[in-house]
């Protein structure tokens, strides 16, 4: 292809991508920001793409120092667009600053330093910002874990090599090959180009997607009014727990049921009885601690997993919980609700019993602190999780 085809395609693919963006824009809601940002990057690129291919209409040297502000333009917008992912973002100040000196450098070059300022200076800034932006992604903490995340810095890393390339070895085998290395050079830039321009729009786009899709699994997983993991929640990711601890770890889980909730409901109406939920949640969510995994298993049944936890010490934590609960829930300038829970502590190696078995040695005992009373905790006996099994 000549160059005239290969600037054409690029612009076309630009505006597509544009397009693709917006249109993306309205099934996200949540990263409406973002997405106008990258459609407005690729716009301003492809007015760059037409300026590009009509630079020599304008005198001296202001046709080109126009396209390649236009550039460095598109390419800050989508540094802008990154990092808003994290609610951050490019000081205005910083952006016309750099714009601004950029633009001076073209007019004190003049005319004579044109074709250096096109093939090599011009391409730094470009990949200086498009360092930067493979580094955003990089820290971000929402694309953390996301499967597009590392294709999409590969990307933006790679493009600033090139560009890297083209402001510092080019100008060297330019002096050793000739001027002939500087055509080969502006139909591989433009060659890149259209994949960079393919592969940057995809990439960002399966990010706000796997980004949307991640935020819909975890709201499918969450119990709604005590924003712990539900039942499906539970059942998925608590195996994930297991299986990631040392070989022969002591795994603990509390099965937790509320004493006569129905009588709670009953007699103090269901809005009481949702607040009293809601309070346990807070509590068995505090001190149980982060590496626990709490579920409102449906009701008033509760499970806190305690991944490399003996049973000992998961008793102490039931005993804190309840006995925090009961206080709290009794308190005047609070529910003043009398509220108390009843325990089952089940305790197993990971060579011993998977989640099904250990819930249901839990559950056992659980029931055995019922009859004798409620309001207390019952521990498994040894042996219990793999007969349970």
């Amino acid at each position: 292809m000549d160059l005239p085809t290969l600037w054409y395609l690029t612009t076309g693919t630009l505006l597509v991508a544009a397009a693709m963006t917006l249109w993306e824009r309205k099934a996200h809601a949540q990263r409406s920001r973002e997405l106008g940002l990258w459609a407005c990057a690729y716009a301003v690129f492809a007015l760059g793409c037409v300026l590009a291919m009509n630079r020599e209409l304008l005198a001296g040297a202001f046709g080109p120092a126009l396209t390649n502000l236009v550039m460095i333009l598109g390419y800050l917008l989508v540094l802008q667009g990154i990092l808003a992912l994290d609610g951050r973002r490019l000081p205005l100040i910083l952006t016309a600053t750099l714009l601004a000196a950029l633009g001076a450098a073209w007019l004190l070059a003049g005319q004579a330093s044109v074709s250096l300022f096109w093939n090599h200076v011009g391409a730094f800034p470009i990949a200086l910002v498009c360092a930067l932006a493979a580094l955003a992604l990089h820290r971000s903490r929402v694309a953390q874990g996301l499967r597009s995340r590392p294709i999409a810095i590969a990307v933006l890393a790679c493009h600033s090599l090139f560009y890297a390339l083209r402001a510092f070895a080019v100008p060297i085998l330019a002096a050793v090959q000739g001027e002939a290395v500087l055509v080969i050079v502006a139909k591989s830039t433009m060659y890149e180009a259209v994949l960079f321009t393919v592969a940057m729009s995809m990439s960002l786009l399966s990010l706000v997607r796997e980004e949307d899709r991640a935020r819909l699994l975890a709201t499918a997983r969450t119990d709604f009014l005590t924003d712990l993991n539900n039942r499906q929640g539970f059942f998925e990711l608590a195996p994930r727990h297991l299986g990631s601890e040392a070989r022969g770890a002591s795994h603990s889980l509390l099965a937790i049921d509320l004493d006569h909730f129905k009588a709670i409901n009953d007699r103090y109406g269901h809005d009481a009885g949702d607040r009293v939920l809601k309070l346990f949640a807070d509590i068995a969510r505090e001190i149980a601690g982060p590496s626990a995994m709490s579920a409102r298993l449906g009701g008033e049944e509760f499970a806190i997993l305690l991944p490399n936890m003996r049973g000992e010490e998961a008793r102490l934590i039931g005993q804190s919980i309840a006995r925090r609960f009961a206080e709290a829930a009794a308190r005047s300038d609070g529910l003043a609700i009398p509220a108390t829970v009843s325990i089952g502590l089940a305790e197993a190696s990971s060579q011993e019993t998977d989640l099904i078995a250990l819930l249901a040695a839990a559950d056992h005992a659980l029931y055995r602190a019922k009859m004798l009373g409620r309001n207390r905790i019952e521990v498994a006996k040894p042996g219990q999780v793999v007969r349970a099994a």
